[in-house]
C-alpha cells in the first residue's frame, strides 16, 4: 500500500482528528475616555456600568477604544479573568488613549503582540499623517487556544480618526496590509472606525482582496434588515450609522451578532453601544465555505 508523504499524512490526520475550539465571543467597545468635564457621565460614574456590561456579556476577547491608563488599571482590576496588550498612542507607553485588546487568560495564551501607528511612519509612537486630527493606532495580538493548542488566532483592534476622511482611508489601507501580512491566518478586526458600512474605508477593508485575506462583516445581513447606529452621545438614541465594526476573514463563520443596548436606570455605560459577535473557527477543509 502506497503511503502518503509525512507532511501530507500529518495534515490528513489533523483534518480527521484535530480538536477544533469552541466558538469565541468577541466585543468591540468604545468606553469613552475619562473626561473630567463629562459631569454625570464622567468615568467615576460609569466605571461599574462598563465592567458590569463586560461581565454580563462575558466575551472571550474585547477590543476597547479610548481607554486612558487610569481606566486600563481599573478595568484590569475588575476583570480578573482577563489580561491585555496595549500602549498609549502618544508615546508608546502610558500617555494618551489606548486601543487595548483584553483576552480571557483561561482560554488563551498570548503568543505575541504589537502596535502600529496609523500614519506614514507606523513604527513611530505619536505620529500622525494626512488630515488626521490626532495620533491614531492599532494593537494586534496572536493568541493560542488552551483547549486546542494547535489553533491560534490573530486579533487587531483600532480607532480611526473622527475628522480626517483621507486619514480614515489610508488607515484602512494600513489595516488591510497588516491583515495580508498574516498570510491567511485566522484574523478578527475590531474597532471604532468613525464611518459607516459602505464608506470608502469599509470598502477598502471588505472588497478587492485575495480569498484568504478577504474580510467579512457579520452585521451585513442585520444592516439590510434595518441598521442600528452605535454612537448615541449618552442618550441612547443613535445619531449616526454603525461606526463600530467587527470583521473576520474566511477562517471563521459568524454564528450571531449583537448591539448591546443595555442601560442602568436610563444611564448608559458609554456614548457608544458595544457590539458583539460569536465566531466559530473553521477546519481547513471548510475555509472556502462561508
Amino acid at each position: 500500500m502506497k503511503r502518503l508523504p509525512l507532511p501530507l499524512m500529518m495534515i490528513a490526520l489533523c483534518l480527521m482528528g484535530c480538536q477544533m475550539p469552541e466558538p469565541i465571543r468577541v466585543m468591540s467597545f468604545n468606553i469613552r475616555y475619562a473626561n473630567t468635564t463629562d459631569g454625570d457621565n464622567s468615568w467615576s460614574h460609569r466605571r461599574d456600568m462598563v465592567t458590569g456590561v463586560i461581565l454580563e456579556e462575558a466575551p472571550d476577547i474585547i477590543g476597547v477604544q479610548e481607554a486612558l491608563a487610569e481606566q486600563i488599571v481599573e478595568l484590569q482590576a475588575a476583570l480578573e479573568d482577563y489580561d491585555y496588550v496595549g500602549v498609549g498612542r502618544d508615546d508608546g507607553h502610558s500617555a494618551g488613549e489606548f486601543v487595548p485588546i483584553f483576552y480571557n487568560k483561561r482560554r488563551f495564551t498570548l503568543v505575541r503582540g504589537g502596535h502600529m501607528w496609523l500614519s506614514e511612519k507606523p513604527r513611530v509612537p505619536g505620529s500622525k499623517s494626512w488630515d488626521s486630527s490626532l495620533p491614531r493606532m492599532a494593537t494586534w495580538v496572536r493568541l493560542r487556544f488552551k483547549e486546542s493548542p494547535q489553533n491560534e488566532i490573530s486579533v487587531i483592534n483600532t480607532h480611526f480618526d473622527h475628522a480626517g476622511e483621507q486619514a480614515r482611508l489610508e488607515s484602512a489601507r494600513l489595516i488591510r496590509n497588516l491583515v495580508e501580512s498574516l498570510g491567511g491566518h485566522p484574523v478578527v478586526v475590531l474597532g471604532d472606525f468613525n464611518c459607516p458600512p459602505g464608506s470608502p474605508p469599509y470598502r477598502k477593508l471588505t472588497e478587492d482582496q485575495s480569498d484568504m485575506n478577504e474580510l467579512f462583516d457579520p452585521f451585513a445581513k442585520r444592516d439590510a434588515e434595518g441598521e442600528i447606529g452605535t454612537y448615541h452621545g449618552f442618550d441612547g438614541t443613535p445619531d449616526t450609522g454603525r461606526i463600530d465594526w467587527i470583521l473576520h476573514n474566511r477562517r471563521f463563520e459568524a454564528l450571531d451578532t449583537g448591539i448591546i443596548l443595555r442601560d442602568f436606570n436610563g444611564r448608559y455605560p458609554s456614548d457608544h453601544f458595544p457590539v458583539t459577535a460569536t465566531l466559530r473557527l473553521l477546519a481547513a477543509s471548510r475555509w472556502g465555505v462561508m
